[in-house]
């Protein structure tokens, strides 16, 4: 049985699932990438396919379009909640550069997914649980964790509009019921639950709700001094108010680097199996969902810590009995195996990639054809923006297969360029090649293939003097230390620049994030460039071929190979892009054109 683990192989952190009939479903944090709030979709939870975005714009602030130098790199959606409750899907998740809480609500999966802005508070890191009696509790916070009330009302609007499925639920027929979730004042109750204790770097956070055999169950993410590594805890209690004992479930590393594995879900089977999804901190490539099995075992209640830190002198603990409770043992005694059993619920199904090459024939309809999606503003769903983009400013030639994108302003680096299109880079190492005409580009604008982190380097095409060069640059950020440099106004240092004879050229870009586990199982993977490849982890390298690359021109490297950095910055993983902005004028464009992916 080959090692199953990490799964998706790609950024997708955050993860929170559940299950819906035979189907699985995962939502990941993606930030200031656009569409956002991404679901997944699995019959296996190994192997996932894009199912949906919640939402293609947020709420469409200048920050949020990359106007002048304003972003919200490392802000922008986080850790969202998803729920399925009487028939509808809901998602809620904080976006951390407007501080307002959202909820959105769909009948379907892939839509259309209705916002609410009708939570007054703040709820960092939530996780929503509808409990048997109609009561809905929200659960938030960090170190500090406090649970709220929230008041559910039947949405009478939504009812008027569709009258048949409202005959229906008044009778009885359907138990479809949408509901709006709001936190009143006057309403419910609010209290802090757990809290960790100083003795951490990270406090209890990423919180997961669940209701299980009668028992309120809360997992958590915390980084504990005594081991400086992400660990996983939960605690149970009989009423959703506490009082909650637990304590750490998850505290391995897979051997990688000593990355703790933590912070994510759990899900039952049809058949009673459990599992959880949690994520790792993988360096450059970004943080990726680790599966692990699950299962359950009476323990005694005194082997289990108080929920309210003792170092808390104002909190009230409570004495511990001996009864035993139903606690969960994740992986093989808080261990992830490298093989374990899944139950595959839907056998030979052929999953559509989360990354994957791109022709651009369908580019700019937003239409579906088989399996392949394309509801990423048109473009098939593995691409996301770079913030919010102007598709003013985009346009395809479908008889081309090209995608054109314009400039409106100046820029003073490639971070604050709009309307960079991105795919997440696949571990343990990744290339892709793209065909760029620049025949309409001005002096001083740059276009070309970007890996996208706060540190980037790209491969770019220039004019300069009305003649076509090619550049190697990159951007080594060295203020902030872990925490980087949001608002990075500086341009990029030029590693190499060769003039071209023609503005139609042929880019590439490897990316290697584990070098050894890579050259032993794709060795023969990559032909670019000869042996001239990236040779250390988290490493960037750069080759052209002028023309079209069908006219089998060689291919040369250019510039150095660039040490990537995972910063708190960005807060994401690194990204291949494609580009264009400008320095001296507005108005110059670049066209794309035989976008292809090699894994």
């Amino acid at each position: 049985m080959p090692e199953l683990n990490p799964i998706t192989k790609l950024d997708y952190p955050d993860p929170d699932i559940i299950r819906v009939g035979d189907t699985y479903y995962m939502v990941s944090t993606t930030m200031y990438f656009m569409p956002g709030c991404e679901i997944l979709r699995s019959f296996d939870l190994v192997n996932w396919e894009h199912a949906a975005y919640v939402y293609d714009r947020l709420d469409s602030t200048d920050a949020q379009r990359l106007e002048g130098k304003e972003s919200i790199y490392g802000q922008g959606m986080w850790a969202a909640s998803l729920r399925y409750h009487k028939g509808f899907f809901y998602v809620c998740f904080v976006c951390n550069d407007t501080h307002k809480t959202y909820i959105y609500r769909s009948e379907k999966i892939d839509g259309n997914w209705e916002k609410f802005n009708t939570l007054k508070g703040f709820y960092h890191d939530n996780s929503i649980l509808f409990d048997d009696d109609g009561k809905v509790y929200i659960v938030s916070g960090n170190k500090e964790i406090h649970i709220r009330e929230l008041k559910a009302t039947v949405d009478e609007s939504y009812l008027a509009a569709h009258p048949q499925k409202a005959d229906a639920s008044l009778s009885g027929k359907d138990e479809r019921l949408p509901l709006i979730l709001t936190d009143p004042d006057d309403f419910g109750f609010e209290k802090v639950i757990i809290t960790d204790s100083d003795d951490v770097y990270l406090g209890y956070e990423g919180a997961h709700f669940y209701k299980i055999t009668g028992k309120y169950y809360l997992f958590f993410i915390h980084m504990p001094k005594s081991t400086g590594k992400r660990t996983e805890s939960c605690f149970v209690a009989a009423k959703p108010e506490g009082p909650y004992i637990g304590k750490d479930v998850m505290d391995d590393d897979r051997g990688y680097r000593g990355s703790g594995v933590a912070q994510g879900g759990i899900v039952d089977t049809p058949s009673g199996k459990w599992y959880s999804i949690l994520f790792q901190d993988s360096g450059a490539v970004g943080r990726i969902p680790v599966l692990m099995t699950v299962t359950w075992k009476d323990i005694s209640a005194s082997l289990l810590k108080d929920g309210i830190s003792s170092n808390d002198c104002s909190a009230n603990t409570h004495k511990k009995s001996d009864e035993s409770v139903s606690f969960p043992i994740f992986g093989e005694d808080n261990r992830i195996p490298k093989e374990f059993e899944i139950e595959n619920l839907r056998a030979g199904y052929n999953y559509v990639p989360l990354v994957d090459s791109d022709d651009f024939a369908h580019a700019g309809e937003s239409i579906s054809v088989a399996s392949k999606i394309y509801d990423s503003f048109g473009f098939k769903s593995c691409w996301q923006f770079n913030h919010e983009p102007d598709l003013s400013l985009v346009s395809a030639d479908i008889a081309k297969g090209t995608v054109t994108i314009t400039t409106d302003k100046l820029s003073s680096n490639l971070v604050q360029a709009k309307n960079t299109l991105t795919q997440r880079t696949l571990f343990p190492g990744c290339s892709c090649s793209v065909v760029l005409d620049g025949s309409n580009l001005n002096d001083g604008d740059y276009a070309g293939l970007c890996v996208l982190l706060s540190s980037y380097a790209f491969i770019g095409m220039t004019k300069r003097d009305s003649k076509y060069f090619l550049v190697m640059g990159s951007r080594n950020i060295t203020t902030g230390g872990f925490w980087g440099e949001r608002h990075d106004n500086e341009p990029f240092e030029e590693k190499e620049c060769i003039e071209i004879s023609s503005p139609l050229v042929t880019l590439y870009s490897c990316a290697f994030f584990d070098h050894e586990r890579f050259s032993k199982e794709h060795k023969n993977a990559f032909e670019i460039a000869g042996s001239d490849l990236p040779q250390e982890d988290d490493t960037a390298r750069f080759y052209y071929s002028e023309g079209n690359k069908e006219n089998d021109a060689k291919v040369n490297a250019l510039g150095v190979a660039h040490k990537l950095q995972f910063k708190l910055d960005h807060f994401t993983g690194a990204r291949f892009g494609l580009f264009v902005y400008s320095t001296s004028k507005i108005g110059g464009s670049a066209s794309f054109k035989s976008f292809n992916y090699f894994s």
